[in-house]
């Protein structure tokens, strides 16, 4: 590789438990195993040089590229069109069920459609972030990449074996670079092994075949039970799949990210790990999920909390804000400083030192998360809801002090409207859920704590100079996040207060219908540089559009915010002032935000035209 792609051209590949990242020109540069958060065995996406990577493309020939998925499956196709001919290069994983397994397997196969091409194969692994030497084994059926803590397994597919026949070891026996021509026709590949116990071979067709088959019919199966059929129905189920392929099978916890590090600004130093789970963005996501029907998704996102929610509660302790995908909560933060970071953005970290921090608004959205499953029939357990008892009075002793925020402020903690917001909410569930069902609860003080913050948020939250709520009490800073406002049901749409609040945002932090989250010169996060504009903030913006009546705005909004996904309807964190993406690809912040989003929106279009 000799220069970073566009983050944005790339498509995502998955098996449940881990994924990669395939550029548009046929290179897998990012992919961890055995899972999301594990060390790194291709990582050129944070180093062109360092960080390893799987590369198949025509060789010695001009040629443009396309990518599209398999309809209704994230079977990647990535198309080589040229004078001499027509190339595609399929790219899927198995999926690995719900065990945790160190055997993942990625496969690639190429299909030569119309005239002939020479192609170049490059398999060169930088296992552990590129921290660990490997050796190469020849074997008689194929090849193994051998480090101290993981195997790479390299299986030539029949009927052309030759494609690791004609080849060459690189790099001081390190690397594979094998070369064959394609005729009309001919298609040949490799399966790609981590942690296999056996030794290579070469696979045959068939076996290639049944893989394929199984892995289309498990997407296409699964797809199947969304019960969407709005419009936008194309980018919604795309959204959908996303969020699955985000999804370690084995606990049920949906990553942030498959990514670390990719910096929310070019050249700047806001570069983040965000392969873990998220309470936040769990908690949205089973809105999301359940709106689209998916309700087994959703109940094992809603058991993942609960255990998070037993933990706390069985020990006295907040929540995290942050786990791995097994739930365990050792996110210690290191710097890569052989990686230079995407086109030189460094720090390269990974790990996440925000986990430790105080956030209160966790408490809100899994509460949140949880009175939306029990209105489905998923309802929680009666040592859950004990546990849920004690979170929710360890909040009345706590809600009213600063804390990082939503957005994980490294600088001094404030007292966030947005936090106030999201306690408020945490209250109202949880004196919904005890009255719905009798659970047992101190529901009096619950009330009396939920209609103290309600006052406080009037008093203190809504500036009056402004003529906004705002960031935190006591400045006049505007923030996205209060877009979530007349969501939650704190304040009706129509509502004066809401109405010049919504115009303030506008002004302040809205750019050609693009939303950023807040402006770090107004409201200093302890980072130095500046960020693009927020996905998820465009999304929230667009239904509060909608709700405050001016659907014809939120419409048009919605259709613009199209036009900056990727050719393969993906969205990462951010986008740029340039347009193009930018942050950790994909975001499932921005895809669950676009579900939620499309679902009100066309709820209520719908409803216009009755």
């Amino acid at each position: 590789m000799d220069k970073y792609p566009a983050i944005e051209d790339h498509g995502l590949i998955g098996d449940l438990q881990t994924a990669a990242l395939v550029t548009c020109d046929g290179t897998i540069d990012w992919f961890c195993a055995p899972r999301f958060d594990s060390p790194s065995i291709f990582a050129a996406l944070l180093d062109l040089t360092k960080g390893g990577y799987f590369r198949i493309a025509p060789d010695g020939v001009r040629y443009v590229t396309k990518q599209l998925y398999q309809p209704d499956t994230p079977v990647l196709i990535t198309r080589f069109i040229s004078a001499d001919g027509v190339a595609e290069i399929i790219d899927y994983m198995p999926v690995a069920g719900e065990r945790p397994t160190n055997q993942h397997r990625l496969v690639r196969m190429v299909r030569m459609i119309r005239g002939s091409m020479h192609f170049k194969l490059e398999c060169r692994p930088r296992f552990n972030y590129g921290r660990d030497r490997h050796e190469l084994e020849v074997h008689p059926e194929g090849y193994v990449f051998r480090s101290p803590s993981l195997s790479l397994t390299l299986n030539p597919v029949r009927p052309v074996p030759r494609l690791l026949r004609e080849r060459e070891i690189d790099n001081d026996g390190r690397d594979l670079v094998g070369r064959v021509t394609l005729q009309e026709g001919e298609t040949g590949g490799v399966v790609v092994e981590t942690g296999s116990v056996r030794a290579p071979r070469i696979i045959s067709a068939e076996e290639v075949g049944a893989m394929f088959e199984q892995t289309i019919e498990y997407w296409r199966h699964w797809l199947e039970r969304s019960c969407y059929g709005g419009r936008w129905r194309e980018m919604v189920e795309r959204s959908a799949m996303t969020l699955k392929l985000m999804t370690y099978a084995p606990t049920g916890a949906m990553i942030a990210a498959p990514t670390a590090a990719l910096p929310e600004q070019i050249g700047g130093t806001r570069n983040w790990d965000y392969r873990y789970t998220w309470i936040r963005d769990t908690s949205f996501s089973v809105h999301a999920l359940l709106g689209l029907g998916f309700t087994e998704e959703a109940s094992r996102y809603v058991d993942w909390l609960d255990e998070r929610i037993r933990e706390a509660g069985d020990n006295a302790v907040p929540l995290k804000i942050m786990y791995r995908v097994d739930g365990s909560s050792d996110l210690h933060e290191e710097v890569l400083d052989h990686f230079e970071g995407y086109r030189g953005s460094g720090p390269v970290r990974i790990g996440n030192g925000a986990a430790d921090q105080l956030q209160l608004d966790i408490h809100g959205e899994s509460l949140y998360a949880m009175h939306l499953a029990d209105e489905q029939g998923i309802r929680p357990s009666h040592q859950v809801w004990r546990s849920t008892v004690r979170l929710v009075d360890w909040l009345c002793q706590n809600w009213d002090q600063p804390d990082a925020g939503i957005w994980e402020s490294r600088h001094h903690p404030r007292n966030y409207t947005y936090g106030r917001l999201m306690s408020w909410v945490a209250f109202d569930r949880a004196i919904r859920l005890a009255n719905r069902h009798g659970r047992p609860g101190d529901v009096n003080r619950w009330a009396q704590q939920r209609d103290t913050i309600y006052n406080q948020i009037m008093d203190r939250g809504y500036h009056l100079g402004r003529r906004s709520f705002v960031q935190s009490y006591g400045e006049p800073v505007l923030d996205a996040a209060l877009l979530m406002m007349p969501a939650v049901g704190f304040i009706t749409p129509t509502d004066p207060l809401w109405r010049s609040t919504l115009e303030a945002i506008e002004e302040d932090l809205v750019s050609d219908s693009l939303v950023h989250r807040y402006d770090p010169a107004t409201a200093p996060d302890g980072l130095p540089g500046d960020e693009g504009t927020f996905n998820m903030c465009t999304f929230w913006y667009v239904s509060a559009l909608a709700g405050a009546g001016r659907l014809e705005d939120a419409r048009l909004t919605f259709e613009k915010m199209f036009t900056f996904s990727s050719n393969l309807r993906l969205y990462a964190e951010e986008i740029a002032l340039t347009g193009e993406q930018i942050g950790n690809f994909p975001q499932a912040f921005s895809h669950l935000a676009l579900i939620t989003t499309a679902l009100h929106l066309n709820e209520l279009l719908d409803n216009q035209r009755r």
